[in-house]
């Protein structure tokens, strides 16, 4: 059904979200309302569809079942972390190293940056290292999941040996063959990092905003609340028994874990592929959660025979913070029910029709299949789902001009597809990532949302000046030096105000 009704469901999921701040009713409201259309409006079939869809997707043996399992795994071993006192003993230890909130900013940065192997994992695990730093230094959760999230899909997105450059080589090998582009795919994956402008300006934005210590938008209020708490709770009683091994080896342990079972499960062991095609082949999230299983029963071993958390209490402080993901669960199972919706209606579709139809001029398509790109990653919540439409259009816009300009405007699908994922309120990165930072989740969403759009703007100005030009690097150079003036200019102001 490619049609404009196709576009309702996001719409009324994404604008009830904004509206009411409620977010699993506003899923739930753009679940029932695809359903309706999809039924031709009759309610009764409408209602018993938007049952079936959910059930569907928890009932999801490949994917959703061991994603689920693997965020209760990781709540409870956050619980267990949090009781033998590794939390506590960690953030103390940081605070000694890391002596302003600047610094501690940079601890998820950093991290982040580090851990590219997955944004799913990064995510969560980033935000398990991060968290007792960054509420030591009354950084507030809101600004940690914009770190968790800015380098989740656009640092992974930049690297070929994640989880995403895997899938990434797979999608453009048949373009860059069929348009005679002369590179083999991880050359032209290579070259294609330059145009991701989108990705590189999110990354930039971030280390600047920490570097000038500025926020923008809605974050200010919530950095400003956060460091009056850190005021109000610096006096407190610490147990001095409490040890950041207790929080650094159990997720040493899960890191570890997590990058062998996703090789094992790639046949790089058995199998002798190389890293690339290992991580291709890899069932990642089934390697989580053997990851998750393993670091809870490491923790056990640390914890229980030195008393940190007492054997009779290891299982219900487990269970409690299995309870404390529940909220993320749901809301994770919603997004991705209204995802099949949108799949079936053909939302994507219908706005890769727009681009056929526009027949514009082509110094404009780069920042055409840019936008466009966006706005289907916005509405349906998967970049990945965006890249499998975006790519072949994009590379069929243009072909049809020269085979130089093949990668750069399926760099600009790309870039286009992490913004939408970015800053979209169903996008499964964006709802992990609060998660990760134990953040409200619309929290989050309202206040990335200035930083994704300031991103996009200096990218959408880059991929017009590629158009004109045919110069790669002068976009970017120009969508950088756009991105530094904006910041300088509002930092001043600010300064002055």
């Amino acid at each position: 059904m490619e049609t404009w009704l196709s576009l309702l469901p996001p719409l009324i999921a994404i604008g009830a979200a904004l509206l009411t701040r409620e977010v699993i009713l506003s899923l739930s409201l753009g679940i029932v309302s695809g359903s309706l259309i999809l039924a031709d409006f009759s309610v009764s079939k409408g209602l018993t569809d938007s049952f079936q869809v959910v059930f569907a997707q928890v009932a999801d043996p490949d994917w959703a079942v061991p994603n689920i399992i693997f965020l209760l795994v990781l709540g409870g071993l956050t619980a267990l972390v949090g009781a033998s006192g590794g939390a506590e003993g960690f953030g103390r230890w940081a605070i000694s190293k890391v002596k302003s909130r600047s610094g501690a900013q940079m601890v998820p940065f950093v991290s982040g940056c580090a851990v590219f192997i997955d944004d799913y994992f990064n995510c969560l695990a980033v935000g398990q290292i991060a968290r007792p730093i960054t509420d030591r230094q009354g950084v507030s959760r809101a600004k940690l999941a914009y770190i968790l999230d800015s380098t989740a899909a656009p640092i992974c997105i930049l690297v070929p040996l994640s989880s995403w450059g895997a899938y990434l080589l797979s999608q453009i090998a048949k373009p860059i063959e069929q348009y005679d582009v002369g590179l083999t795919p991880m050359t032209a994956f290579i070259s294609l990092i330059p145009a991701n402008y989108y990705a590189i300006m999110a990354l930039l934005l971030l280390l600047l905003t920490i570097w000038l210590r500025m926020d923008i938008g809605p974050m200010k209020k919530h950095e400003q609340k956060a460091m009056q708490l850190v005021r109000q709770d610096r006096v407190e009683t610490e147990d001095p028994g409490n040890r950041a091994v207790d929080l650094v080896l159990p997720l040493a342990v899960l890191i570890g874990a997590s990058l062998f079972f996703i090789l094992q499960t790639g046949g790089y062991f058995t199998k002798n592929k190389d890293v690339v095609q290992a991580l291709g082949d890899a069932n990642v999230m089934i390697s989580l959660l053997y990851a998750g299983v393993i670091s809870v029963i490491f923790a056990a071993i640390l914890y229980i025979p030195r008393k940190r958390v007492r054997a009779k209490d290891f299982l219900p402080t487990f269970s409690k913070g299995m309870e404390s993901m529940l909220g993320a669960v749901v809301i994770l199972i919603l997004a991705w029910s209204i995802g099949e919706i949108v799949n079936k209606l053909g939302t994507g579709e219908y706005l890769a029709g727009l681009v056929k139809a526009a027949h514009l001029p082509v110094e404009v398509m780069p920042v055409a299949l840019f936008v466009i790109a966006g706005t289907m990653a916005f509405a349906t919540g998967t970049s990945w789902g965006t890249f499998a439409i975006m790519i072949p259009i994009g590379a069929a816009v243009a072909g049809q001009f020269s085979p130089d300009w093949v990668l750069p405007f399926i760099g600009a699908v790309l870039a286009g597809a992490v913004f939408g994922d970015h800053c979209s309120p169903i996008s499964d990165t964006t709802i992990l990532s609060s998660a990760g930072a134990q953040c409200e989740h619309i929290d989050h969403v309202r206040t990335q949302l200035p930083y994704a759009l300031l991103a996009a703007g200096t990218a959408g100005v880059g991929y017009l000046v590629y158009g004109f030009s045919h110069q790669v690097w002068l976009g970017l150079a120009m969508s950088t030096v756009l991105l530094v003036v904006i910041l300088l200019f509002l930092k001043k102001r600010t300064a002055t105000a």
